[in-house]
């Protein structure tokens, strides 16, 4: 989108001053803006993204425009609205996802807050939704807390629609193997599933190739829908910028092979893929059967780095306090025998270690919540928090806000519901974050504890 729309040679006056600012040309140029969208549609695909990548706070606030988000995502799903409509029949609708990208700000990093950036996604999402969009893309996601905030802006927007808007999320797998800040593609799942969203899957930084691991763990573990928007390859740097070496058939070829293998349900183009590489995939996907697949993973929990499942294999299932001398003083308690001694010494392998499991205490959290998680955060990669009931939402939300990871054991919601007979709440009320990285109510922490330690007998 953005690489056309700069070929349309827009002057000063049309970026309103606001140059690079592709998001104004919705308001200033939109017959640019839908002529990007006739392309692409007219090459045969099945949806057009908005024009509403950097419709959000960070983007804009450089600008200083930040109080148009609503004003520029409506207005670029309103283009994208009427142009899929124009090519729509009954035989083949077109569908419009409106783009909702990563902005420039992480809050992982303490760039800004998750409250900050809920409500700047709810802000976007709510204009999308208006516009008439059948879908919600996060996209290029690099900040597992990022994208919570913006599932939950989502699911706000969405809440308040009378229409059944489905919620995509992806994240973008650098070349090193990792997000940007270092999430596994484990722990992004582990997060971002429990929390309501119909496909997750992985877009830009990369080519197909680098992206075949990454969909294949998806492929084996998913529940939901896999989707997959790849760049033309890896970009190659020359003196007139970025090019991408994947011609329209090598492009094709590699997704027809993603649906083939790995079942993947929605596939597109990012970065150097245009109207030719997408009229290429059309012809060779167009109609296939998606592939039936089985997906299974542990229940486990994963912090912003990394998804940790709670098997045992030949040991037992290490469960520690905050600091060292808590971890020895509190396991050793619990797992004292008629050895006091063996109970000291299984504390000091503890500390020594890297905990698989961290329990925060009720006194510690009301204490110095933030600085505690932020600890946690930044000296623990394996990081579990359960809380006892006699906190208060308050200080849940608070520290859990602070926390890429998805809390608590995803296997258990089902058990929840059937032994408490109490509903898991997916969305974020009335506590957000805090269960598989979504809601439940503090009433059932005391169950919940009880079930977790069950599972392991």
């Amino acid at each position: 989108m953005g690489t056309m729309l700069q070929a349309a040679n827009p002057t000063l006056e049309d970026f309103q001053n606001h140059e690079g600012c592709n998001e104004i040309l919705n308001v200033s140029r939109p017959d640019i803006v839908r002529s990007v969208h006739d392309e692409y549609l007219s090459a045969g695909v099945d949806a057009i993204e908005t024009n509403t990548f950097g419709a959000n706070w960070s983007n804009l606030a450089d600008y200083g425009i930040e109080d148009r988000i609503y004003e520029l995502a409506f207005a670029g799903g309103k283009i994208a609205r009427e142009a899929a409509d124009s090519f729509s029949t009954a035989e083949k609708p077109r569908f419009v996802l409106g783009s909702l990208g990563p902005g420039t700000k992480l809050p992982s990093l303490g760039h800004t807050t998750y409250e900050n950036l809920k409500i700047a996604y709810y802000t976007a999402a709510k204009g999308l939704a208006d516009s008439g969009c059948d879908a919600l893309l996060v996209e290029t996601s690099q900040d597992l807390l990022q994208v919570k905030a913006a599932i939950n802006g989502c699911r706000q927007a969405i809440g308040e629609t009378e229409r059944d808007i489905v919620l995509i999320a992806q994240v973008t797998v650098e070349t090193t193997g990792t997000m940007l800040l270092g999430s596994e593609i484990g722990a992004a799942l582990n997060t971002l599933e429990p929390m309501g969203i119909d496909l997750i899957g992985l877009n830009c930084a990369t080519g197909p190739t680098e992206m075949s691991e990454h969909l294949r763990y998806l492929s084996k573990n998913a529940k939901v829908a896999i989707s997959v928007m790849p760049n033309a390859g890896l970009p190659v740097l020359g003196t007139n910028g970025a090019s991408y070496p994947l011609g329209p058939n090598e492009l094709a070829l590699a997704l027809e092979g993603f649906v083939d293998d790995y079942g993947i349900s929605l596939v597109g183009g990012c970065c150097g893929t245009t109207p030719e590489h997408l009229s290429a995939v059309v012809n060779k996907v167009s109609g296939k059967s998606i592939a039936q697949r089985n997906p299974e993973l542990d229940p486990g929990a994963s912090s912003l780095y990394q998804y940790v499942p709670f098997r045992q294999d030949k040991t037992y299932l290490a469960i520690g306090e905050r600091t060292a001398e808590e971890i020895k003083i509190s396991i050793g308690s619990a797992m004292a025998t008629a050895d006091d001694r063996d109970a000291e010494v299984r504390g000091r392998d503890l500390v020594s270690g890297l905990p698989k499991t961290v329990i925060l205490t009720a006194q510690e959290i009301r204490d110095a919540i933030e600085d505690v998680v932020a600890q946690m955060v930044a000296s623990v990669i394996r990081c579990l928090a359960v809380a006892p009931p006699e906190l208060s939402q308050d200080f849940l939300t608070r520290g859990m806000f602070l926390v890429g990871g998805g809390a608590l054991l995803r296997g258990l919601a089902q058990r929840i519901e059937r032994d408490t007979r109490v509903p898991v709440n997916m969305s974020d009320q009335p506590l957000e974050a805090v269960v598989l990285g979504a809601g439940h109510c503090v009433e059932n922490f005391s169950a919940l504890r009880g079930m977790f330690m069950d599972s392991r007998r």
